[in-house]
């Protein structure tokens, strides 16, 4: 799976952290408190990922309202899988990644394991 875009990130950080649905409008004022940037544009972003699948929408009136298919962890986790799968030997990637995890990391992997054991 591929990483978003610099502009779809920034529109999905808008969508998971307002946490509704939300207009297209919502979302350009959110990002037009940092950045310069149309409705237009905005529009596009949202409807290119309502095509990809990460958002879901309905036609409220005229205008869509959008929110999240799966959450920001979610997204996170797929990330994960697909760096996963490039490798070639995953024992040893898991490696890797695990000896460069910061004592926090470690604890929330501690944490997530006792809720979904290995099988």
């Amino acid at each position: 799976m591929r990483e978003f875009g610099k502009l779809e990130a920034a529109v999905m950080d808008r969508v998971w952290a307002l946490g509704r649905p939300v207009s297209v409008r919502e979302v350009l004022t959110e990002l037009q408190k940092s950045r310069d940037i149309a409705y237009t544009t905005v529009m596009t972003v949202m409807d290119t990922l309502h095509g990809k699948g990460w958002l879901r929408r309905r036609l409220e009136g005229r205008a869509y309202s959008y929110e999240a298919v799966a959450s920001r962890e979610a997204y996170t986790a797929r990330l994960m899988r697909g760096a996963l799968a490039t490798s070639n030997n995953q024992a040893a990637a898991f490696v890797h990644f695990l000896a460069e995890l910061t004592p926090t990391e470690a604890e929330a992997l501690r944490q997530a394991l006792k809720i979904v054991p290995p099988s």
